[in-house]
Formats: C-alpha cells, structure tokens, sequence
C-alpha cells in the first residue's frame, strides 16, 4: 500500500504568511469598493443616485463572467520556464495599483453620464488586472498544500490576509479625513488612494519570491477544449453545490458590507462608530480562525460551513432591534458574534476547491486548478457585484438620495435596517441549507488521493 501524501516541506510559517499578503491585496481592493466605494464614495463624492453608483460594479461583474474563467485556461495551458501561475504576479501587481489609484480620482467631468463611464472604466481596467492576479494565486493552493487539512491551514493564511485587507479598507475613510485635515474630500480620496495603489502592488513580487509549482502538474499536456471543460465542471455536482452555497453567503457578506456604513449613518446616527465595530468584527474573526482550523480538523469542511453560517445568521438579526438610543457596547456587543460565525464560513469553501480538483483529475487527467478558481474567483466578484447592486437599487428605490447633505427619508432607512439585519441573516441561513450533504467528505478525499497516488505509481512504474 502507498504511503500517504505529505505536505511539502517548504510549506512553512514565513511562507504561508507571505502567501496571504496575495489575498490582502484583493480583499483590500474588494472590500473597499463594496463597503466604501460603490455605497459611500460614489453617492457622496461622485454625487452618482444608487442606481447608477450599484450599476458600475455590476458592469464590471460583467466583464468578470469572461475574463476569470478565460484567465484561470490560460494559466493552465501556460508553459513558461518560471511557472504557469507565478509570472503573471509579475505582470499584474503594477497595472492592479495604478488603476485602483485612479478609481478614486475626481472626474474631469460635469455631466452625471459621463462621470458614470468615467468611473465604470476604471472600475472594469482594475477588475482585469484584478484577474491576471488573483486566479493564479488562488490556483496554486491545491499545488502548494496537497491534504485536506493542509489546504485548510494554508487557507487560514489567506484568510487572515483577507481580514487585514477589510481593515485596510475601512481606514481608507479615516486617512482619507485626516489628509484632508477634517472631513474627507474627493481630492484626499485621491491622495490616499494613491498611496493604497502602491501599498497593494508590493506584495505580489514578494508572493512571487516565496511560492513554488509542482513541475508534474505543468508537464501534463492540457488537451480539453474550454467549452468542454466548462461543460464538465457544470456538470460536477460537488463542485456545484460548493459554488451555490458560496454565491449565497458572499451576496449575504457583500450585501451587509455595503449598507453596513449606512445604517450607523441613517438608522443609528453615529456613523463614527462604524470603524470601531468592524475593527472588533475583524479582531474576532482573526481569533476564531485557529478554532474553526481545528473543528474542521474532527469533521467535515461543509458541517464547519454550516455551523458558522447558522451562528452568523442568528447572531446578525441583532441589528434589525438596535435603536439609535442603545448604549455604544451593546450595539457593539454584535460585533463577536457575527465575527466568529463569518470566520466558518468565510474560511471553509477555499479550502474546499482544491478538493474538487483533485476529483477532476482522477476522472480527467489533467490538473485544471486555474479554470475551477477563475470561476470562483468570478463567483466571489459577482456575489459581490449582485449585493451591491441590489442593494442600492432597493435604496434607490427607498428613496436614499446622492450628495453629502440630502435629507434621508424614514423610508430608506427602514430599508437599510432590513437589509442589514433580516435581508442578510436569511441568505447566510440558506446558504447553510445548500451545504447540507455535500458529497466531498474527507472519507471521500482520503479515496481520491490514494486512487491519485496509485496511478502517478502505476505510470512512473510504466
């Protein structure tokens, strides 16, 4: 009997945590134009109404829906002497700060129309260099950490790398305000932005220093067409599944980031305090990442998933009885518990894709890491793009009005406190629901590593 697989040397502290500065990077950007940019920024600054501010990432969702699943086939059919993932950290990191950098700068513009394209076309340019990085990063996981658990542990790294990302995001604000002496401007949005763009293009040539590729991976000839890959990845039940419970819990986790901001503005009248209860969100959802690391090490990825969920939605319906009139520690008291839950499952569905690839390659032969990320990579941008954009249509329709000093009716705030409370708590809840017997157990993934290891044996021995 072979022995089993073992995790690669090289998988060590230093090396997992320069691996998840990649992820800060992305979430900083991610995080920042859900939670700051489409629901803050463009209202107040851009004085774009709701509808027009959530079009613009949905456009740029858009153009996601072929690029990513493009983006991952190209890293896979890739045969360049430093790698088939690692050289594109080298062409994106630059082109991925300048164009956040210039997201944030004012139109040159008065008329509303062509502010909107002004600001759609850097938001699109961003989400493409956003690609070229983000799907090889995440396509070399299951390349880096081979085991069920160690993918889990690598993808603590990462996730620890995402949280900081949302802290980088929700200080942009707060810098923004003390560049500009006071209150934030559209000019010290600008400046910050700028610095941010350097900040988030660094790191990816120190992920490019640190991370290795399996050679055997990249030997093996890739021969199916795209359409037909596609067609078998629809097809792949685990990985369906698995893609309809992470669409849903990252609407939910989008959906609460971009009215999170309003409704200590609108509904609670402190919109000071919104930093200070992400930072306590984000301090617990780092500390419960070692304790989820460990459940998911005595049961399943999925049953962790649905357990995290479930803690998350109950905990989250807190905010729909918060009154402007509550002491600051009680409101903020939600802030651990929603953190602990969104840790599970913000953490669990990462480490479970590399588990599908292995899946693939028993039936197919190939190793196609790249395309199964680009089209999770796209979920986890159009998630995004939908919460957004669904929500501000609804406040749109609420009646939330542009500009700093508009006078917000009761009805838009009804519909921010519905939103941030029920409206996510319920998608966060079905998301649990969907991850209910899912098929890939770590019964089943111990099957599929031994059948992978037999036949590497029976061709080498051939």
């Amino acid at each position: 009997m072979d022995a089993p697989i073992e995790e690669d040397d090289r998988l060590d502290l230093r090396r997992k945590t320069i691996f998840g500065t990649g992820d800060f990077t992305v979430n900083t950007v991610l995080a920042s134009l859900s939670m700051v940019y489409a629901g803050y920024f463009l209202l107040r600054y851009a004085e774009l109404p709701p509808a027009l501010a959530g079009l613009i990432p949905l456009i740029g969702r858009t153009v996601d829906a072929f690029t990513d699943p493009l983006m991952g086939r190209i890293s896979d059919r890739t045969s360049w002497r430093l790698g088939r993932r690692r050289p594109y950290f080298l062409l994106g990191a630059i082109p991925f700060g300048i164009s956040f950098a210039l997201l944030w700068t004012p139109a040159p513009f008065e008329a509303m129309e062509q502010r909107f394209l002004y600001y759609t076309l850097w938001y699109v340019l961003l989400s493409i260099s956003m690609t070229v990085l983000s799907v090889p990063y995440l396509a070399l996981i299951p390349e880096m950490a081979r085991t069920y658990d160690g993918r889990t542990s690598l993808n603590v790294f990462r996730d620890a790398g995402s949280i900081l990302g949302i802290f980088a995001a929700i200080s942009i604000r707060p810098i923004a305000s003390a560049v500009a002496g006071g209150e934030a401007t559209a000019e010290s949005f600008a400046l910050t932005a700028a610095g941010y763009g350097v900040v988030i293009a660094i790191p990816w040539f120190l992920v490019y220093a640190s991370t290795w590729e399996q050679p055997e991976f990249q030997s093996r000839e890739s021969s199916m067409s795209l359409s037909k890959g596609i067609r078998v990845l629809l097809r792949r039940k685990a990985y369906m599944q698995l893609m309809g419970l992470y669409l849903v819990s990252r609407i939910a986790m989008d959906l609460i980031g971009v009215v999170l901001i309003l409704y200590f503005t609108h509904v609670l009248g402190r919109s000071s305090d919104f930093e200070i209860m992400m930072a306590i969100f984000l301090v617990f959802v780092i500390a419960a990442l070692p304790f989820w690391l460990a459940v998911s090490q005595r049961m399943d990825k999925s049953q962790a998933f649905m357990i995290g969920a479930v803690w998350w939605g109950i905990g989250n319906l807190g905010f729909f009885f918060a009154e402007p009139g509550w002491p600051r520690w009680l409101v903020l008291g939600f802030a651990p518990i929603v953190g602990i839950g969104y840790a599970a499952a913000d953490l669990m569905p990462w480490s479970m894709v590399g588990d599908v690839v292995d899946e693939d390659d028993l039936e197919t032969g190939e190793r196609r890491e790249g395309l199964y990320n680009g089209f999770f990579t796209f979920i986890r941008k159009l998630a995004g793009a939908l919460g957004v954009a669904g929500a501000l249509f609804i406040l749109d329709v609420a009646g939330l009005p542009e500009g700093r000093d508009a006078v917000v009716p009761e009805s838009a705030r009804t519909a921010i406190r519905w939103l941030a409370s029920v409206g996510t708590s319920v998608l966060v809840l079905a998301a649990a629901l969907i991850a209910r017997g899912y098929p890939l157990t770590r019964m089943r993934h111990n099957e599929i590593l031994a059948a992978l290891q037999a036949r590497d044996a029976k061709r080498g021995g051939g």
